[in-house]
């Protein structure tokens, strides 16, 4: 009996035995956490949300958002963290932190303890618990605040304590740690919520930054209670104050600078990414300065937008890059600096210069500022200067600084738009994708769309007298590309003093315009067709400053011109560039010769003019009719006329103009002789498509033309 007892016994024992074994190891497979990483890995891992752009001097220009799952930045080290801060989040949240393996056995005791009594207790997770939630969510499932639960995060945080030391677990937690909105470790919570940089916290911080643990999103009187208890402060006043503007957002300051928002989207492409560019800091400020006190005057009812762009001549480095400044701007994310928009009479000073270097003219030839009309593959094109006014014979020179439209549209037709948009192309106005045909005799006036960093290299090819070379962004990368020659030095020469020349801008500008300056300065404005864009675009000896003045959403401006809008900004930046150190002349190469020269027939007084070497004349005079070659003026090639049913037909016809010396020359139409070219020969009007031939004494052809009447 007794022994049928013992056995009973022992078979109890033995089957609880196994039991508590079963159960142990069903326990431990089911509470097995996730493996957990090395410090190391985890910190190679840490990737900050923004990436960072910085000027030449290694100065914060901007940051730029690349990650928008949280908000993280760089990593910060234990030791950047203020002292107060560390002290206070350990007492707060594991205070036997230095001294426990990852678990807090004497935490948990006192927690079983008082879920068995129904007493208060602090709570067990310790720090390294939390940190592996941190690494593996799904330790910290929502609804997962079971035991199970526990001794997983338990187990995790022992082969935490294992391999890591305290220090390293404090450090992770404090950049692993999510707090208020989207904010995630202390380098982001630090400034976004504080202000500061966690080294710059102080005590009252701390308690509130510890405040903000347990819950985030708490209200300020909450956090307030709770900051104040963990200071053990006896007033609570300046506590609550501090919890009330964190919480409404006052203080969620920024250490980014903005001073470069459009390049950073550029150029700043992944997490962490920091580039060190060509931006001169203190450039960048001035030309913004320039750009909003213009814009400010100027009024959003009248233009709304401007960027600028400063690059240093013998280097190419983009000094000042400004995409735009906001106020009150209603396309504030367009970079206005990388936008292509019409170039307007910009391009004139690279037509002008194509032309002098063939030979085909030079700087005092004379031009007929006179009303013309061009026949093109779309109908006739008839260009008018912006002042709807004509000058009549012009020199280059006067043609080029005054900005005239006829006199830059009969200079292509000497040149070729092919040549000139090939000519384009190779000074890096790459927007220009077309032939030649497609931009037509508008290319002269600028028809064509591009971006205010190829407008500001493009005119530094002419600062270094006709050398190209890519321009730079990126401070750590050397160009491999070697500069090219595309412009000859002395055409780059003469065409950068007309562009310098205030004396030949006055009639058009004044004598006092914003262009002149009290140094050596070259500079083009232009305006696009609807006075949609305005551009102001010079150089000097070591810079070139390039800015347009618009509305990036295309609506015409009111009331703003070249030396309005964009002019004086230029004239700013100029002169915070040479502050103390005027412009200076450049000096003139080899191939040029000056000549005085005076000029019969025209308004311009005698004077010294440049010539390239074998183009000189000491006099320049518009040709005389009889030297002109012969051709039919009117009617106009393409031209379509209608007949009036109110006039009898009998008493309609067209009148035939003919210019040059046609003695001897007669005039065909359709193919029959209606008289000698010299005859004020009048055509009777019939309704049709009409071929009108202009022959000489040997019936060669000279000239045709072909018009409608209806």
């Amino acid at each position: 009996m007794e022994q049928s007892r013992k056995r009973r016994r022992f078979d109890a024992l033995a089957w609880t035995a196994l039991a508590a074994l079963i159960l142990t190891t069903a326990t431990h497979l089911f509470t097995r956490p996730p493996a957990m990483p090395d410090y190391a890995a985890v910190r190679a891992d840490w990737k900050p949300s923004e990436a960072w752009l910085y000027d030449r001097d290694g100065r914060l220009l901007d940051s730029e958002r690349v990650n928008f799952e949280r908000r993280r930045l760089a990593w910060v080290p234990l030791k950047d963290i203020s002292p107060a801060v560390r002290d206070t989040v350990v007492a707060a949240e594991d205070h036997r932190f230095w001294s426990h393996g990852g678990v807090d056995w004497l935490a948990i005791a006192s927690a079983v303890k008082a879920r068995w009594t129904g007493g208060r207790s602090r709570g067990a997770s310790t720090l390294p618990m939390q940190l592996a939630a941190f690494l593996a969510p799904e330790l910290a499932q929502p609804g997962q605040r079971g035991w199970f639960a526990k001794i997983r995060q338990m187990r995790a945080a022992q082969a935490l304590a294992s391999n890591w030391t305290h220090a390293q677990m404090l450090e992770a937690y404090f950049n692993l740690l999510p707090l208020r909105g989207e904010a995630q470790g202390i380098g982001a919570g630090a400034q976004s919520l504080f202000g500061k940089r966690p080294a710059e916290m102080n005590r009252t911080d701390a308690a509130i930054f510890a405040g903000l643990l347990p819950n985030p999103a708490a209200k300020a009187e909450v956090l307030g209670k709770r900051a104040c208890r963990i200071a053990k402060a006896a007033d609570c006043g300046a506590i609550d104050a501090a919890a009330a503007t964190l919480v409404s957002g006052e203080r969620a300051a920024r250490f980014d600078p903005a001073l470069a928002p459009h390049l950073a989207t550029r150029l700043l492409d992944k997490p962490g990414k920091r580039v060190m560019t060509t931006i001169d800091r203190r450039i960048q400020i001035a030309a913004i300065v320039a750009l909003r006190r213009q814009l400010a005057g100027l009024g959003s009812d009248r233009v709304r937008d401007g960027a600028v762009v400063v690059l240093d001549n013998a280097t190419g480095d983009v000094l000042a890059y400004v995409g735009g400044v906001g106020l009150k701007s209603t396309a504030a994310e367009v970079d206005g600096a990388n936008a292509r928009r019409q170039a307007g009479s910009t391009l004139k000073p690279h037509l002008y210069a194509q032309v002098i270097e063939h030979g085909w003219l030079t700087a005092a030839s004379i031009l007929d500022d006179s009303p013309v009309q061009l026949d093109t593959a779309s109908g006739l094109y008839v260009p008018k200067n912006y002042d709807h006014s004509f000058k009549g014979p012009v020199s280059v020179r006067s043609a080029l600084a005054s900005s005239l439209n006829v006199p830059a549209v009969r200079t292509l037709v000497i040149d070729d738009v092919q040549e000139f948009r090939d000519r384009l192309w190779a000074l890096g106005y790459h927007g220009l994708v077309e032939d030649g045909e497609y931009y037509g005799f508008s290319l002269a006036l600028g028809s064509a769309e591009v971006s205010l960093v190829e407008q500001a290299n493009a005119f530094r090819t002419l600062a270094n007298l006709g050398k190209w070379s890519p321009v730079r962004f990126d401070a750590t990368r050397h160009l491999r590309e070697l500069p090219r020659q595309i412009v000859n030095p002395a055409a780059a020469f003469i065409v950068g003093d007309i562009l310098a020349d205030a004396s030949a801008r006055a009639d058009a500008f004044g004598e006092d315009s914003a262009l002149r300056l009290p140094f050596w300065a070259a500079a083009k404005t232009g305006t696009s067709k609807g006075m949609r864009d305005n551009w102001c675009v010079g150089f000097t000896d070591r810079y070139t400053v390039a800015v347009w003045v618009g509305n990036l959403e295309g609506d015409s401006m009111r009331a703003v011109s070249g030396t309005s809008g964009a002019a004086p900004v230029w004239r700013d930046v100029m002169m915070a560039l040479h502050a103390g150190s005027p412009g200076k002349p450049p000096k003139m190469p080899d191939g040029v010769e000056v000549r005085q020269i005076t000029l019969p027939g025209t308004r311009e007084p005698p004077r010294r003019e440049y010539f390239m070497a074998g183009t000189a004349q000491a006099e320049m005079a518009a040709a005389p009719q009889i030297a002109r070659r012969p051709r039919i003026t009117s009617p106009v090639s393409g031209s379509v006329y209608a007949l009036d049913p109110d006039i009898p037909l009998g008493r309609q016809s067209l009148g035939v103009i003919v210019s040059g010396d046609v003695t001897g020359f007669r005039l065909i139409l359709d193919k029959k002789t209606i008289g000698d070219a010299d005859a004020g020969v009048q055509i009777p009007p019939r309704p049709g498509v009409h071929m009108l031939t202009l022959v000489d004494p040997g019936s060669q052809m000279i000239d045709r033309v072909r018009f409608t009447v209806r």
